[in-house]
């Protein structure tokens, strides 16, 4: 079982060979479509109108990552920074002592856990992507879920759907609504942040809210009925081996653990607060007193300055929990080794839109595609750029990546035609994270699942109804924001 294993993920591609793939197959047509001519136009950043495709050498190939990663420096500082953070949070043992406190603090009355948990960690998915912090809670939940009368499934659920609603309604989500905003602004388009923000919290409080009533359905009917899981025997055996015991370790909420939460969720909530944009609402309250820190007030703020604010931040938890100088650097530098591979992702996608800059193909394919879709209605444009991120999903799991893919195009694309960019940066949002629900091409997912001792099979039996009225609600959603925005 073990070498068959290990023989199929020798044969899977990775992001980083897609990528790849993709600079070189971009390479590739650029020589096949070299002087085909398109609207003359001003490129971003150029003061020359250009108007048709060049071929690029072997020089633009071999330095597009580089030339990527010198366009992307201060959201890959940034990322790096923030692995770093996490994982000292991480390691204080804070978050799972949390959690395991409202578990004690509500015996008996466990379904109120489930909202609970999912909108703690919804709020971690739509402020800054949580995905690969939520693998240490599915063993803990499902300790919990099974002693409190329910299934595995309801704990991955509550964990799964909780951080992946989230993530669907991105508000300040670094690793999807800030790197589309970087890309938007890659190719001149200023994103306006407030629109963005408004259009994903209301995707965010509608998924949350079903993902909630979806979950909640179902733990009710296994309290009830023990026969209605939709788990397998052979499953419902390994939960019993597993996960009806009391080998869970008891950690106490120690006032140490709740003054580290107290400032992690502090720290968020000023990212929140640096990111919205104040000025353009005429609030000028935030105006002039930050800039002593990051010399940038609240609203003004960019990826530089929330870099080093939760670099400060990681000093202030580790001081806190008394690590010593060099459990900070080591614990610090293992986060920002853990969350490198983003960084790359963002290197190598970023790649992939210089060669289209330098090409024009980005400017031809634009033209092309504006002339295809230009007499589409607003609805059917907005069904069209959904479904085709739902298959870009599959192909570039990393969002990061696809973002910096994608959106230079479908972004312009949409302002070309007169519609709204930023609707499209949440467009690609819901539909990355609909598809990072079930993909199993996702660490997250796949890692979960065997942690729960769940198939994968089950959890697409399960996912089936959700999937469908998520997709469905979303679509609603940005439809009527392309329509009145």
């Amino acid at each position: 079982m073990t070498t068959k294993k290990e023989k199929k993920e020798k044969k899977s591609i990775s992001s980083f060979s897609i990528l790849f793939i993709i600079i070189i197959l971009l390479t590739v047509v650029s020589w096949l479509f070299a002087g085909q001519s398109f609207t003359p136009t001003i490129p971003a950043g150029g003061t020359e109108e250009v108007s048709q495709v060049v071929g690029a050498k072997i020089s633009d190939l071999v330095m597009s990552p580089f030339n990527g990663f010198r366009d992307a420096i201060d959201i890959c500082v940034f990322i790096l920074i923030l692995g770093g953070f996490l994982n000292i949070v991480n390691r204080t043992g804070a978050l799972e002592a949390g959690i395991q406190h409202i578990v004690r603090k509500l015996k008996g009355n466990e379904l109120v856990l489930i909202p609970i948990l999912m909108i703690l960690f919804s709020i971690g998915g739509s402020t800054y992507g949580m995905a690969e912090e939520t693998i240490p809670f599915y063993s803990l939940l499902a300790v919990t879920m099974v002693a409190s009368g329910f299934d595995t499934i309801v704990s991955v659920g509550t964990v799964m759907l909780g951080a992946g609603a989230g993530v669907i309604g991105s508000t300040v989500n670094p690793f999807a609504t800030g790197v589309a905003m970087d890309a938007l602004r890659s190719v001149g388009i200023t994103p306006n942040t407030g629109t963005i923000l408004a259009i994903g919290f209301v995707l965010w409080i509608v998924t949350t809210a079903y993902c909630i009533f979806c979950v909640m359905g179902y733990a009710r009917k296994v309290k009830a009925d023990k026969g209605s899981t939709i788990l397998s025997l052979q499953e419902q055996k390994d939960m019993e081996e597993s996960f009806e015991k009391t080998g869970a370790q008891n950690l106490e909420f120690t006032g140490k653990h709740k003054a580290i939460l107290s400032v992690f969720a502090f720290s968020f909530a000023i990212m929140v607060i640096s990111l919205i944009p104040w000025g353009s609402f005429g609030i000028t309250i935030f105006d002039g007193w930050t800039s002593f820190l990051t010399g940038e007030s609240f609203g003004d703020w960019y990826f530089g300055d929330l870099a080093m604010w939760f670099f400060l931040v990681s000093l202030v938890v580790s001081l806190i929990q008394g690590f010593s100088e060099k459990e900070i650097i080591d614990t610090f530098i293992d986060g920002v080794k853990d969350i490198l591979s983003v960084v790359l992702i963002i290197v190598v996608a970023r790649g992939a839109s210089v060669i289209m800059q330098v090409t024009h193909l980005d400017l031809f394919i634009l033209d092309k595609s504006a002339g295809l879709l230009q007499g589409l209605s607003p609805i059917l444009f907005v069904i069209g750029a959904y479904a085709l991120y739902l298959f870009l999903s599959f192909l570039i799991p990393s969002t990061s990546g696809l973002a910096y893919v994608s959106i230079p195009v479908m972004g312009a694309l949409a302002h070309n035609i007169g519609l709204n960019p930023n609707v499209m940066v949440m467009i690609f949002t819901a539909g990355c994270g609909l598809v990072n629900l079930i993909t199993p091409t996702s660490g997250v997912i796949m890692g979960g699942l065997e942690m729960s001792k769940i198939n994968y099979s089950t959890w697409t039996k399960f996912m089936a109804k959700p999937l469908i009225v998520i997709g469905l609600s979303n679509l609603a959603i940005l439809i009527a924001a392309m329509l009145f925005l």
